[in-house]
């Protein structure tokens, strides 16, 4: 029946198998199909259909989501792709469940991401017009001048990109060290820069996603605290859910 269908890439995130964003990739390179069949972007299922991901049953469910904390450590990539990757976050966290992350970091970075199956979440938190905050600790190859805090803080133009960066907070912490909070995602963003002021970077960590901050060891993650959660979607709450494509309790650290 019409009132009962859903647009596939919003079934697979439902599902807890991926983002929308990486859904509609996934659609967009043929691997899925509804009944064996390859779907036109923009398809919609209804609950007798069959959605596969190259070859594997999709099952929507309505569950208890997972919530998670983790701080990446250097050489790992955020990618869902096992197939392609080998050094993956997926299988170096080796969760029991299918999780997928919320955002990215560098392969070259560290520090805070989050990981879910509520694909929902994913399209708040990643649309970029949300403004949400992210903090970040920053060395680099030469001193910190006062110049360079005020050009980082007022955007920069990426000419890579052809865009300038938004305003931001930029706090110097020592000779080499600065804090950065950014409310926009752009491609190695704070990379790039610090490249065109000439400054490379030596270490870059994420120590805060709006009120998620960074305390657990290199290569462990925790479920988000129900206050953390709590929080966290009145952070959100404004956000719109759809993704237009061009989208708990314990604290036990865990490997």
């Amino acid at each position: 029946m019409s009132d009962s269908l859903t647009r596939l890439n919003k079934y697979l995130s439902e599902a807890g198998y991926c983002s929308r964003r990486e859904a509609d990739r996934l659609i967009e390179a043929g691997r899925v199909t509804i009944n064996n069949v390859i779907p036109e972007m923009g398809t919609k299922v209804g609950s007798d259909d069959v959605v596969k991901v190259d070859g594997e049953l999709i099952k929507n469910r309505k569950q208890d989501f997972v919530y998670l904390a983790f701080n990446k450590p250097v050489g790992i990539v955020c990618t869902t792709d096992t197939k392609v990757e080998k050094d993956n976050i997926i299988d170096f966290i080796n969760y029991p469940k299918r999780i997928f992350p919320i955002g990215r970091l560098d392969k070259a970075s560290e520090g805070l991401i989050l990981l879910t199956d509520d694909g929902d979440i994913v399209n708040k938190i990643l649309r970029a017009s949300n403004n949400h905050e992210k903090e970040y600790i920053v060395t680099v190859d030469k001193p910190i001048s006062q110049t360079f805090v005020e050009r980082m803080a007022g955007g920069i133009y990426i000419e890579e990109l052809g865009k300038r960066t938004k305003k931001c907070e930029v706090k110097k912490l020592d000779r080499n060290t600065f804090s950065i909070i950014l409310t926009q995602g752009l491609n190695r963003q704070i990379r790039r820069m610090c490249e065109y002021l000439n400054y490379n970077v030596l270490t870059l960590k994420r120590v805060r996603i709006m009120n998620i901050k960074l305390d657990t060891a290199v290569g462990h993650y925790r479920d988000l605290t129900k206050d953390e959660f709590k929080k966290l979607s009145e952070l959100i709450s404004a956000s719109k859910k759809t993704y237009q494509p061009n989208s708990r309790t314990s604290r036990k650290d865990r490997r």
